[in-house]
């Protein structure tokens, strides 16, 4: 009683009601029904709340009133009703999966939800907010382990309405419209959207959300409007809104306003003042809410504004023993490299192939070609990233994130980058970031990816054991941007493979909850292809320099090989191509921000190790022993990339 009364909202003396004790019964439930997971014996509550009531059955819509008679019951009144019934597609009817209904009913699928798991668990760390009584530590997880993707979106919209957002402003931070690429936006409208983009990656997929806290009611679609939704007000006032049309009988004499969801729109109802607010005014409203444009004016950076490094260029020998090194061949430097430099675009080939998957070849392969990424499923469409430009961007931030629940000013101290993809000289720039004294909070540190060679396998292990100790520490050192490098491999010194490399250390400070702390480059010199750049974003890369690429570029171009184009020309074309390509691979899982699809882990392992596979690349918990190598050929093991034959 006491910890009630003397929560926020209810001084002593006086009940707490409305939010206030919605505040005060989340934190309980979240905290039983954490203590009861961990005895083994989940709990759960459908509804717990001051201000919404929730039914759930695993039934049809014909046997809810004989099951829940109090619905018949001319005593229960309410002015709004959430209804949501489906047939379960690709899974199994099981409670555990019964939709949230908290505050959402979720019609689609959300493709990015390892990545938007992960993240949120590595963000409880910073997590601080005065509305929520007592330590914040008893309401983690955030997003319960095992649930669906519904009602982990619905957990975290929970968190952000409860710890002072609106419902509206929370749900456009998790499904914001595509705002990058459209010239006619206003521009209060484009700094809140970008702003917010610092804060927290959006939920991607195809969806209508529909939400309500008991006095208002809405429903938003994902930015491509992949799904459908219909409203109607009839001359008493009463609203319908549905997946389709036909959802209740209406007298069409008496509907006197009608239309449709539109991509990255709100519609949205308020029970207490009786009306439609409109989409315009809802985000006129949160825009002008804080100095949103002030604050970017402040904090962003574009990597375009750095100071310029001197560019190095490396000779044929040392380009040609490393191209050797990484295992590159004449077929990729001629088919892949040179037209991507000179077109700025992928290479068009047959889709047929006569060479073996991975785990069958006899030939060493780059890790790369054990993974292949998941296609969109069900009823999940894949996006066409050429004629949908408008709703797709490459566009993202490196840097620290801060308090997700208390944003200001600081919040947005980011780099932003116009491509996933950077060039040398860039790099060069991020690394040297801190050396002028301009830019304070953006300390850059390189961090050796190499093992000893004799070691083999058990080499590896220990290195990056060593490799993630390190990055915990310099973290604790105040670095804000790590570099994760091959850069330097010798006959003694191989480098590992930076796939691995970059899981690991992602996954490493996911388990540690510093990984919102720093931004993950990686300067790779086995990553060449469009897949390969994908793989190492969609395992954590907040940005990739395939550096050996750019130089065999320019070296193509001095020997000949490759002519009508020049270096700095080149380097853009295929910094270019590579990010048209990985536009392309997002596309086909239905995801359309590159931030989104940053540590998504939408990929499979065929052919690997179970224990690499889980313990670098899954997040599980480091007691599971062993690299696990075997299941790679012993070249990658103990001669990955080391002095191939030339």
């Amino acid at each position: 009683a006491r910890r009630l009364t003397d929560a926020p909202g209810g001084p002593a003396g006086s009940p707490l009601r409305g939010v206030e004790l919605d505040r005060v019964a989340f934190c309980l439930r979240k905290q039983a029904e954490r203590e009861t997971a961990e005895r083994g014996v989940p709990a759960y509550f459908p509804s717990l709340s001051a201000r919404t009531m929730v039914w759930k059955g695993m039934l049809t819509p014909d046997q809810l009133p004989a099951f829940y008679p109090e619905l018949t019951d001319d005593r229960l009144a309410s002015a709004i009703a959430l209804v949501h019934s489906r047939f379960s597609t690709n899974t199994f009817p099981s409670w555990p999966l019964a939709h949230p209904y908290r505050f959402i009913a979720h019609n689609g699928e959300i493709n990015t939800i390892r990545g938007n798991r992960n993240w949120m668990q590595a963000r409880e760390a910073l997590l601080r907010s005065p509305d929520l009584p007592g330590n914040i530590r008893r309401i983690f997880p955030v997003c319960t382990p095992g649930a669906s993707d519904s009602a982990n979106f619905d957990e975290v919209l929970e968190l952000l309405h409860l710890a002072g957002r609106s419902l509206p402003h929370a749900v456009l931070m998790m499904i914001p419209e595509a705002w990058e690429n459209d010239p006619g936006m206003r521009p209060d409208k484009r700094e809140f959207y970008r702003f917010h983009a610092s804060l927290m990656e959006p939920w991607d997929g195809p969806a209508s959300v529909a939400f309500t806290d008991g006095e208002i009611v809405g429903a938003v679609l994902d930015r491509n409007g992949l799904r459908p939704g219909r409203w109607w007000r009839t001359d008493d006032g009463l609203v319908v809104l549905g997946s389709e049309a036909g959802v209740l009988d209406l007298d069409p004499a008496r509907v006197v306003a009608k239309g449709r969801l539109q991509p990255g729109k709100m519609f949205l109802v308020d029970t207490a003042a009786g009306r439609i607010v409109h989409d315009d005014e809802i985000k006129a409203e949160l825009a002008a809410a804080q100095p949103y444009g002030e604050w970017l004016h402040a904090g962003l950076i574009e990597l375009t504004d750095l100071p310029a490094r001197e560019h190095i260029v490396y000779t044929h020998d040392s380009v040609r023993r490393r191209q050797q090194t990484f295992g590159y061949t004449e077929e990729e430097l001629k088919i892949l490299l040179a037209p991507m430099a000179r077109t700025g675009a992928e290479p068009i080939g047959s889709m047929g192939t006569d060479t073996p998957i991975a785990p069958l070849s006899t030939r060493p392969r780059l890790l790369y070609d054990y993974f292949h990424q998941l296609f969109a499923q069900v009823t999940n469409p894949p996006l066409d990233a050429i004629r949908e430009e408008l709703v797709t961007s490459l566009s993202s931030r490196i840097g620290p994130e801060g308090n997700l629940l208390d944003p200001g000013p600081a919040s947005c101290r980011q780099i932003v980058l116009p491509y996933p993809v950077i060039d040398n000289d860039e790099l060069a720039k991020i690394l040297s970031i801190d050396e002028d004294g301009d830019l304070p909070g953006f300390k850059a540190v390189r961090v050796s990816g190499l093992y000893r060679v004799r070691e083999g396998a058990a080499g590896i292990k220990a290195r990056l054991t060593e490799i993630c100790r390190h990055v915990s520490e310099a973290i604790e050192d105040g670095v804000r941007i790590l570099v994760l490098s091959d850069r330097d491999s010798n006959a003694d010194l191989a480098p590992i493979p930076s796939l691995l490399l970059t899981a690991a250390v992602h996954q490493h400070l996911v388990r540690e909850q510093t990984r919102t702390q720093v931004a993950l480059v990686v300067e790779s010199g086995d990553c060449r292809e469009v897949h390969h750049a994908a793989v190492l974003i969609g395992y954590g890369a907040a940005a990739v320099n395939p550096y050996l690429a750019f130089e065999s570029v320019e070296d193509m171009i001095s020997t000949r090989a490759l002519v009508g184009v020049e270096p700095a020309s080149a380097v853009r074309n295929y910094v270019k191509a590579l990010g048209k390509g990985v536009l392309k691979i997002m596309s086909k899982m239905g995801i359309s921000t590159v931030s989104s699809y940053c540590g998504a882990q939408v990929f499979e392992a065929v052919g690997l190790d179970t224990r690499l596979v889980e313990r670098y690349f899954r997040g599980t918990p480091s007691k599971i022993g062993g690299i696990g190598l075997a299941g790679i050929h012993a070249e990658v093991a103990a001669r990955h990339a080391l002095a191939w034959p030339a």
